[in-house]
């Protein structure tokens, strides 16, 4: 399930995953959020938390992710993932030596500061 995180500004898009991520909520929550932004926007930050509500994701849900985050490379100042979950940290720090804007993994204990960072 995702749900997303209220009272960002406008050019913040910050979502918390709990349980089992699917593609479902990736089409019906995510992606509507991120094309609504991106049509108004060239860039784009992006809050991410998987706490410790979060159990995995659906291959489906990760294939849409992979696919919505090449689709924008370019697109995104900043993404901050906050999480717990060691094979999250370790691909975030893969993958986002490829992504062109600022990447940085917080653990959830600093959702605070990660939040206070995508802000500025």
């Amino acid at each position: 399930m995702i749900e997303k995180i209220p009272d960002l500004p406008d050019n913040i898009l910050g979502f918390t995953a709990k349980g089992t991520v699917t593609a479902y909520d990736y089409e019906s929550v995510i992606m509507p959020a991120v094309e609504k932004l991106f049509s108004h926007q060239d860039k784009v930050r992006f809050l991410y938390h998987l706490g410790e509500d979060f159990t995995r994701f659906e291959p489906a849900a990760m294939w849409d992710d992979a696919k919505l985050g090449l689709k924008h490379l370019t697109g995104w100042e900043r993404i901050a993932v906050v999480s717990d979950v060691e094979w999250i940290r370790t691909a975030i720090k893969i993958f986002g030596l490829w992504i062109p804007g600022h990447v940085r993994m917080f653990h959830n204990s600093e959702l605070a500061e990660a939040t206070q960072w995508i802000r500025d």
